[in-house]
């Protein structure tokens, strides 16, 4: 089964779901951000997981459809909390609209996100949505680590994993394992396929710290270098201050991080330099294919056919490649 297939079913589901009718400002918003495009990464994960087992994989849609839905949850409020102009290149929700048109509207997309859940068959009902809720909570727990962070001077490189371990990689996670827990594929399965999606979803989120830094701006979609103008705690800065400390390269740092004016271009170029001179960009991605490599291995060790499990392993090797 191709790529192509997954997606056209997660879209035709997307095109015919409705979230409500009226007051208009309320389910509007959905549809709208729902309609801005992005990978669809997410339900694809769960309904490739599901048809690693089971060939009837069109079950798996409409609660896959619930995890998309829950990731846009997050984004609508993350932009409102980021005061975000653009997401996806067109305006964020609380932009178009307000925003607390944004929040009640992000509240009943999380309502709407369990509505889709229900999808799954009875028997599994219970677990999975304990498993997303304690999910729903971590994705929380993590956004709330990463404001915690920018106040804080003293972060560590574990505590950034985990914060992004929470952010970003739990819900590939839970995606994996839904596919699992709906193919029925049994407590081992669902477990290395939760495993493969977290080690990966790390990955992914430091190749997107890499790439802030060092992406090609044609392809990478977004500025060049935002983390450091925001003086964002990521990993490759938190390795920097690590190494460089009691450096010129350290002291050249600090002061671009509590500069009040700076040209941005000007910070962006200088903090690069410094990194380029302690080696970060490849001790961060030696980081990021650690975790690709780890979750590859836990694929490999889930037992199902190779031909079942090629069409996950062909999408991960697209997301690692990626430049955007």
């Amino acid at each position: 089964m191709s790529l192509e297939v997954f997606l056209k079913a997660i879209q035709t589901e997307i095109a015919s779901t409705k979230y409500g009718e009226s007051p208009v400002e309320l389910y509007e918003p959905i549809e709208y951000l729902m309609s801005l495009g992005g990978k669809k990464m997410r339900p694809l994960l769960t309904v490739m997981a599901t048809n690693i087992f089971v060939d009837d994989w069109q079950k798996s849609v409409k609660p896959a459809l619930g995890v998309e839905v829950f990731h846009n949850f997050t984004l609508m409020h993350d932009d409102i909390m980021d005061a975000a102009p653009l997401r996806r290149g067109k305006p964020t929700v609380h932009e178009k609209w307000n925003e607390n048109v944004a929040i009640l509207s992000g509240d009943v997309m999380l309502v709407c996100a369990y509505e889709l859940m229900t999808a799954v068959d009875d028997k599994i009902f219970k677990h999975v949505i304990r498993r997303f809720n304690r999910t729903a909570a971590e994705v929380c727990e993590g956004q709330q680590w990463d404001m915690n962070f920018a106040t804080r001077n003293d972060v560590t490189e574990d505590e950034y994993i985990n914060m992004i371990r929470l952010k970003t990689s739990v819900l590939l996670g839970f995606a994996l394992e839904l596919g699992g827990l709906i193919a029925e594929a049994g407590e081992e399965a669902t477990q290395l396929l939760y495993d493969f999606g977290t080690n990966i979803g790390i990955g992914f989120q430091l190749k997107d710290d890499i790439l802030d830094v060092y992406g090609d701006p044609e392809k990478f979609g977004k500025q060049v270098g935002g983390d450091i103008i925001e003086n964002k705690k990521t990993w490759l800065l938190l390795k920097a201050l690590k190494i460089g400390k009691g450096t010129a390269q350290e002291a050249e740092l600090q002061a671009w991080i509590y500069a009040k004016e700076f040209d941005k271009d000007e910070k962006v170029k200088a903090v690069r330099a410094i990194y380029d001179a302690l080696n970060i960009r490849q001790l961060a991605e030696q980081k990021m294919n650690a975790f690709f490599d780890k979750g590859l291995a836990d694929l490999e060790k889930l037992n199902a056919s190779a031909e079942r499990k090629q069409p996950l392993i062909e999408l991960t090797k697209q997301l690692i490649e990626r430049e955007s």
